[in-house]
């Protein structure tokens, strides 16, 4: 069994690299590295008893504003890694802090600011459904 990643993390969730992810090189298409932080998005809000189905049927549609990634070492297919959460506000935005980690030797593949904007009934909000879906997380 691997150790934990030496930071600590909000949120973990354990990831495997499918061959399909891979270019012709043999490493994982950058692409996928967001679709990798997408998914540990939407698990963590699972995590949390919601999911965005339910939100949009409240009236409430999450949107991604700005993602900032930097790719540092390359997974390749087969490679187990995991994917770090952290969040923060930022007036409005709630920015979601990401790595992903490869497990073999916990080096930091990708690391990922992802920034997100709440709607509610198609206008923007100041994130208040944010704060009472992460109310008594520390974060």
């Amino acid at each position: 069994m691997n150790n934990l990643p030496k930071k600590e993390y909000l949120y973990l969730i354990e990831m495997k690299v499918r061959d399909y992810e891979c270019d012709l090189q043999g490493v994982v298409n950058n692409a996928n590295y967001q679709h990798y932080m997408e998914h540990a998005r939407h698990e963590f809000l699972e995590s949390l008893g919601d999911n965005f189905g339910r939100m949009h049927d409240a009236g409430y549609d999450a949107f991604i504003s700005r993602v900032e990634i930097d790719y540092k070492v390359s997974l390749k297919s087969g490679d187990r890694f995991w994917v770090g959460l952290n969040i923060h506000r930022d007036g409005a935005k709630l920015v979601f802090d990401q790595d992903v980690i490869r497990m073999s030797d916990q080096k930091v593949c990708a690391a990922g600011h992802i920034f997100s904007v709440l709607v509610h009934n198609g206008r923007l909000t100041r994130g208040e459904y944010f704060d009472q879906l992460l109310q008594g997380l520390e974060y």
